[in-house]
């Protein structure tokens, strides 16, 4: 992305709206966006593509993807197809999980956002991270 036009993320409402159009209806899509030191984003990655009400997702991939982009901070969102934003037990899992290795890799994770349905859920604001 060019430096001058590079979106500033830094609130869950920007996440929502920068990946809102980017979401498939009817699948689980797990994003990542790779952010510099000022949360100007790097890179916009699809990490994979789900079911309806499933997705995998692995630590590694995300951190893959982020290394590569040389990324000083990353935040991860999904959206739930039903249209609720409310985590799962494994959404709240995988969250605990990439905050570990990003710790252990010096990668802030800023955050995970779920999207639902004109609406999204952070798992900062909410104490997960």
């Amino acid at each position: 992305m060019d430096y001058e036009t590079r979106p500033i993320v830094s609130t869950p409402e920007k996440v929502y709206s920068l990946l809102k159009p980017l979401f498939l209806q009817d699948r689980e899509v797990f994003f990542l966006l790779s952010l510099n030191t000022k949360n100007g984003v790097i890179a916009i990655r699809t990490i994979s593509i789900g079911s309806l009400s499933a997705n995998i997702v692995h630590p590694r991939e995300v951190f893959k993807a982020a290394i590569l982009d040389s990324a000083s901070h990353i935040i991860v969102a999904h959206n739930h197809p039903s249209g609720d934003p409310t985590p799962s037990k494994e959404d709240i899992e995988l969250t605990k999980r990439l905050n570990e290795v990003s710790n252990l890799l010096s990668i802030t994770l800023l955050d995970h956002v779920i999207i639902g349905e004109g609406r999204h859920y952070s798992l900062k604001e909410t104490g997960h991270i």
